[in-house]
């Protein structure tokens, strides 16, 4: 097992993003990628990937990437990954050769990936294009577990290859009052992370690390999948959520207090039994001051991105929100939030 991962994601590279590429939405008016399918039609959308795909990122990405201290990368790859060769893609354009290219770019300039298969288990789902981003575990986990096995089998013996996680986004349903909130219901999450772990294992052996995201809930996952019994095996806590308490954000006191709530996370999610990490999290404060002045803002985020490079620092994985914004955003693209960082705060 190497040293600890500092990296970022490649977030809006295979699958599109529409707040890491708004023009390439803008004149449709779509939010998301499936309403994008629909609205341009399957020619103009398969021309759109296509170009932004070999356009977005490239071996020169991987190259800064390693140069600003970074070693390791989180790419998101999508369930239609494998196009035809996989499950029945519909619509949807694969890019498993671009996934070879990565890991390749990865291996010959020292850096490790973890790939993370991009479904949001019990998020919603308004499109009735496809149906498989597991808001319906019954409908979606056999797709799901295909191509966990595949993706595991493919890279099983590549050095690149760091592990896998096997969601990314996850709502789990939790009550709230007398009610249950929306959301995929945490024993069904279990079974699914179960039977992943498994196959994982089944392709690639005991090395390879198998991570879950535990949704914003860990309580769900304590003594889940013990040590003892399992290898390998992480939580990611997500700490790009919004969070439900407000916290007045006026001075570094009030940055402080929000990195001692991340602290709090990491500790609940300790609970579990299994290594932390922390597979997304950003500069950018959870509210905006209309007193605050530009340039006050971005000493605070500078004060709040350097207390959760402390805070993260124990953790076997961090990955900061993105690589590359086609903005520039300030407080979600690591080109320009981490800029001013020495590389030894980073590495």
């Amino acid at each position: 097992m190497t040293g600890a991962l500092h990296g970022v994601n490649l977030t809006g590279w295979l699958t599109l993003e529409s707040w890491v590429t708004p023009e390439l939405f803008a004149d449709s008016g779509s939010l998301d990628e499936e309403a994008l399918l629909v609205d341009a039609g399957p020619e103009r959308y398969r021309q759109i990937v296509e170009k932004h795909r070999e356009e977005f990122i490239g071996r020169e990405d991987f190259v800064r990437i390693a140069s600003r201290g970074f070693n390791a990368v989180r790419l998101p790859v999508p369930w239609y990954a494998f196009g035809e060769d996989g499950p029945d893609c519909g619509p949807y354009i694969g890019c498993i050769d671009l996934v070879d290219d990565a890991l390749g770019w990865a291996e010959e300039i020292g850096l490790n990936v973890v790939f993370a298969l991009a479904i949001n288990p019990g998020a919603p789902h308004d499109s009735d294009v496809v149906c498989r981003d597991l808001a319906d575990m019954r409908l979606a986990r056999e797709t799901a577990l295909e191509v966990v096995y595949k993706l595991s089998k493919r890279y099983a013996h590549r050095t690149g290859f760091f592990g896998i996680e096997i969601a990314d986004d996850v709502v789990v349903q939790h009550r709230v009052g007398f009610s249950m909130s929306d959301g995929v219901p945490q024993h069904q999450l279990r079974n699914y992370y179960r039977e992943a772990y498994e196959l994982v294992r089944n392709a690639a052996g005991e090395e390879p690390v198998v991570i879950m995201p535990d949704g914003g809930f860990p309580s769900g996952f304590v003594n889940f999948m013990a040590q003892r019994h399992y290898r390998n095996v992480w939580v990611d806590a997500h700490m790009d959520r919004a969070s439900s308490k407000r916290i007045d954000v006026v001075g570094p006191s009030g940055v402080r207090k929000l990195v001692d709530m991340h602290k709090r996370t990491l500790r609940d999610a300790a609970r579990t039994g299994m290594p932390v990490m922390v597979g997304k999290w950003s500069s950018a404060l959870p509210v905006a001051d209309a007193q605050m002045t530009p340039e006050g803002r971005i000493a605070l985020e500078r004060v709040y991105t350097s207390e959760q490079l402390g805070a993260y620092s124990g953790c076997p994985a961090w990955f900061f929100s993105t690589w590359k914004t086609s903005g520039l955003l300030t407080s979600w693209d690591a080109r320009v939030a981490l800029s001013s960082f020495e590389r030894g705060m980073i590495a």
